[in-house]
């Protein structure tokens, strides 16, 4: 599972991802058109919760416009998402 914390935001949140089970994680951000905007994870980790920061930009290191973003935490048993606003 994963939350974000501050919700809305500007111009940092912190995603709180909980890994379950040892294995390749994957951390991405995307807009409401499915678009990816951001990869912020995309590695192997063991167990554990790990914060994640989003600076809001993009990976090209743009800054993003204010609105509703996505984030997907993929692991080795499960995906989740959830949605976070940025404000400025």
């Amino acid at each position: 599972s994963a939350t974000n914390y501050p919700n809305p935001f500007n111009p940092n949140t912190t995603i709180k991802m909980n890994i379950p089970t040892n294995g390749y994680v994957s951390l991405k951000v995307y807009n409401l058109r499915g678009q990816l905007v951001k990869t912020l994870v995309n590695d192997r980790f063991d167990a554990g919760v790990y914060p994640v920061q989003w600076n809001g930009t993009d990976d090209a290191n743009n800054e993003v416009s204010s609105g509703v973003y996505m984030y997907r935490l993929d692991t080795k048993d499960n995906s989740f998402t959830n949605k976070m606003i940025l404000i400025k």
